[in-house]
């Protein structure tokens, strides 16, 4: 059957919407009035939706559940003060209106890269908690990993850094909403951690803390580089 799109809004319990979306006879919709929306990965559109295969099973990587804690230990439901949880449906949001132009959103997926591989949101951008992440003290061990961050925080993020004095500036920096692979995986929740020692204000963090696990359990569509 053809598709029609139309715009469709969701009224979610944050007050967010999705638009844009696509309407037709599916028996497997994200919600009752969203079958799929369509995001740009590595420049290229990608349909996110969900399986249609109701003899689905999560992947093998997703099924254990005694992983060892530390370092993978259960995370809270707040991963710092200030910074908003979000869910399946506000992530879908966010990556709707970048794909309609809004330049300050990101997506991050701060896994390592031996987990992208295995599949990741489309839309989102591997930011890996080890290229940012300092010691206790703030500090990193050689002056290339501190030239990365630096890079990564203006040039990826949208701040701006005063040369002389080494002060953050937050006003036009991008609001992030970071994930990695689950409520056991403690690689967002350090990439946040990071980010407020510098400043980073917490209002323009997001946590998905579901991940990569939750994304997979519905069925939604992922990607692979």
């Amino acid at each position: 059957m053809q598709q029609k799109t139309i715009i469709a809004a969701i009224a979610l319990s944050t007050g967010l919407a999705i638009s844009g979306g696509t309407f037709a006879s599916d028996d497997n919709r994200i919600t009752p009035d969203l079958v799929s929306i369509e995001v740009i990965h590595d420049g290229k559109p990608v349909v996110i939706k969900r399986g249609h295969d109701r003899d689905a099973k999560l992947p093998a990587i997703f099924q254990k559940t005694d992983r060892g804690c530390p370092p993978f230990c259960v995370q809270p439901m707040q991963a710092a003060p200030g910074v908003d949880t979000v869910g399946e449906l506000e992530v879908l949001d966010y990556l709707h209106r970048m794909a309609q132009g809004e330049t300050d959103l990101m997506l991050v997926d701060s896994r390592t890269p031996d987990w992208v591989m295995r599949g990741t949101i489309p839309g989102s951008v591997n930011i890996p908690w080890n290229k940012i992440n300092t010691d206790s003290a703030g500090t990193f061990e050689t002056p290339g990993e501190a030239d990365t961050f630096v890079h990564i925080v203006a040039d990826e993020f949208g701040a701006n850094r005063d040369s002389k004095t080494g002060n953050w500036d937050f006003s036009e920096a991008k609001t992030l909403i970071l994930f990695c692979n689950g409520i056991w995986c403690p690689q967002s929740t350090a990439n946040l951690n990071t980010l407020l020692k510098i400043g980073y204000p917490a209002y323009k963090l997001k946590w998905y803390r579901g991940g990569m696990q939750d994304w997979v359990s519905v069925g939604l569509t992922t990607v692979t580089p």
